[in-house]
């Protein structure tokens, strides 16, 4: 029996598979995140190489390592590092690497034409066009933008409601959610807590179900927040859909994974923008974990 281990590696988590020949995960296991960008290259290093031991020590008998054949990283951050990594790998078949975008494309469109948004604490956008060839928008990372993402929805909630809370702006239930998110009263203790944090993204990004909350209860605010940061991941997305797909037969595929963008106030503003600006897509809830799609990746590869 051969086997083979698919990783799924991002911000916040990390998870593998061991998979045998007839396509069973015989293990699995999962770490803390491992993106480099966020947790630094050695700590993603050790994170990563400390979950391949564990999972293979959690591999059924008669387990051999000769009997792994092929090693799959999907992985956020930088492609040169986790090439570099793999690289130095031994004992663990043919490894290869590729973005962390690609399981939640395969889940969003099960190997046809199509793409995929994605938006947990940072956004991206992943398609695959007519020949099969994989493209990749956005993905930037909190410093650089990613709208529709948790940190790019706090970020605006926060700073409207330090604007209430200095008096420029009609006070909203924002304000009331961003003193009961940091335990402080007033504007300048809440930038200066912001700014001296050093997970200053995270707890930006943390905000973000309050906003999504906020607007369910009908804070106006909220809501016009909402449609701005998801307006700005609609409009990356169908530039380009309009690239690759200048004339669709029929509505293309759309996989939505992540809490941010499966949230029923996302859901209605993401439909509502697709009518208005005469988007075709056909939107499709992704609720299996990106994990599910590094299993079906590697079932296709076998």
């Amino acid at each position: 029996m051969n086997y083979h281990i698919g990783v799924d590696g991002g911000g916040t988590k990390t998870e593998l598979i061991l998979v045998d020949d007839a396509g069973r995960i015989v293990a699995q296991h999962a770490a803390s995140g491992c993106n480099p960008s966020h947790v630094g290259p050695e700590r993603a290093r050790a994170v990563v190489g400390g979950a391949l031991d564990a999972l293979l020590a959690a591999a059924p008998a008669p387990f051999a390592r000769n009997a792994l054949v092929s090693t799959q990283f999907f992985m956020a951050g930088s492609p040169a590092f986790w090439r570099e990594f793999a690289a130095s790998l031994t004992d663990f078949g043919e490894v290869k690497t590729a973005p962390d975008s690609w399981p939640v494309l395969e889940l969003a469109t099960e190997g046809a034409p199509g793409l995929a948004l994605h938006a947990g604490t940072g956004s991206f956008i992943v398609a695959r066009d007519l020949d099969g060839k994989i493209h990749s928008a956005g993905g930037l990372g909190w410093k650089l933008g990613d709208p529709g993402s948790g940190f790019d929805m706090g970020r605006r909630a926060i700073a409207r409601a330090l604007l209430e809370m200095q008096g420029w702006g009609e006070p909203s239930v924002l304000s009331t959610e961003l003193r009961a998110h940091t335990g402080l009263q007033d504007a300048p203790a809440i930038t200066r807590y912001f700014y001296a944090e050093p997970a200053a993204n995270v707890q930006i990004a943390a905000f973000a179900p309050r906003v999504l909350a906020t607007a369910a209860s009908g804070c106006l605010p909220a809501q016009t927040i909402v449609v701005a940061s998801l307006g700005e991941l609609v409009t990356q997305a169908r530039f380009l859909t309009a690239k690759l797909f200048p004339a669709p037969a029929a509505p293309l595929a759309c996989g939505l994974s992540g809490p941010i963008l499966n949230h029923a106030v996302s859901v209605y503003a993401l439909k509502a923008i697709a009518e208005t600006n005469q988007w075709p897509v056909e939107f499709r809830f992704l609720t299996a974990p990106p994990i599910e799609g590094v299993h079906r990746l590697l079932l296709a590869a076998r």
